[in-house]
């Protein structure tokens, strides 16, 4: 497959996850991708073969701007497609992490929507916005990997 095919399935498989998380997100589809995160596995796999498609990584030059910089503009289509998959598949890690808190933590969908969005759109941003509406919502600062909120 050429790297624009992947590309286009990675991101399709993606946006469909997403579209269910935001508009079926009890359905039980969309309960079993968030748990089981199928799609970030299998991106897991595209992004290993990407990554290494070009040849040996040298993870010495993840130490500096510099040389980050050297691996996107020198690694080819192979390696900017890795960093594509990399972004897609960590952002649907977090908007799946801020769907299952939201619901373990009864809070309404329509308060997760904006977050969800920005998980997608630029990931850390949508989980800064849900910590803080999490914890407006439970009056907890709490992280998320604690137990549901079982106050009534």
């Amino acid at each position: 497959m050429t790297p624009d095919l992947v590309f286009q399935i990675a991101t399709n498989l993606v946006l469909s996850q997403w579209l269910l998380m935001l508009v079926a997100p009890r359905w039980k589809v969309t309960r079993w991708l968030v748990q089981s995160y199928l799609i970030p596995v299998v991106l897991g796999v595209l992004y290993i073969c990407y990554l290494f498609s070009g040849g040996p990584v040298d993870f010495a030059a993840f130490g500096t701007l510099a040389g980050v910089k050297n691996l996107f503009q020198n690694g080819g289509d192979g390696v900017m497609l890795a960093g594509w998959i990399h972004y897609l598949a960590f952002d649907l890690v977090a908007g799946s992490v801020v769907l299952r808190n939201a619901q373990e933590n009864a809070i309404p969908h329509g308060f997760i929507v904006i977050p969800l969005f920005f998980c997608f759109m630029l990931g850390p941003v949508g989980l800064l916005l849900y910590w803080i509406i999490r914890t407006l919502k439970t009056k907890s600062l709490v992280g998320y990997l604690a137990e549901p909120n079982t106050k009534s």
